[in-house]
């Protein structure tokens, strides 16, 4: 198994949530969602599963309430330890999870399906509009 240190618990906990990019197995890069869940942390793929619609977006980062990530489109809410979404357009879904391990206070990378690219969203990425948002819920 490789493995290959992303960030802290800290600084997820202090950021509110953090983005990296990996590249799958099938040669397409994809980011992934850091966010705090209770004492640790969870990694999501930073889509939501209603539409293609990231969570974490550049300037703005991921919206999380109440230990939920609130799509910006629609205003799903997905728990941030299970991913799994009871509401709204994503209802009865759950976002697909990357394997992470937490060390000593540590993330490190552990899916063997992805391989580490870069902190920070997919740098050749055009189509990260700011969503017309249809939500009830106000950012």
């Amino acid at each position: 198994m490789s493995r290959y240190r992303v960030t802290s618990v800290a600084d997820v906990h202090e950021e509110g949530g953090t983005v990296f990019t990996v590249r799958d197995e099938h040669g397409g890069d994809e980011e992934v969602l850091l966010v705090p869940c209770e004492d640790g942390v969870e990694a999501w793929v930073n889509r939501c599963t209603h539409e293609p619609q990231r969570l974490y977006r550049e300037g703005v980062g991921a919206t999380v309430r109440n230990g939920e990530v609130v799509c910006p489109r629609h205003g799903s809410m997905f728990d941030t330890c299970s991913g799994h979404c009871d509401n709204g357009e994503a209802a009865d879904t759950t976002l697909v999870d990357v394997e992470i391990t937490v060390e000593d206070g540590q993330v490190y990378l552990t899916d063997d399906d992805v391989q580490y690219l870069h902190d920070g969203l997919k740098q050749d990425d055009e189509d990260d509009e700011t969503p017309s948002s249809t939500s009830h819920i106000q950012f």
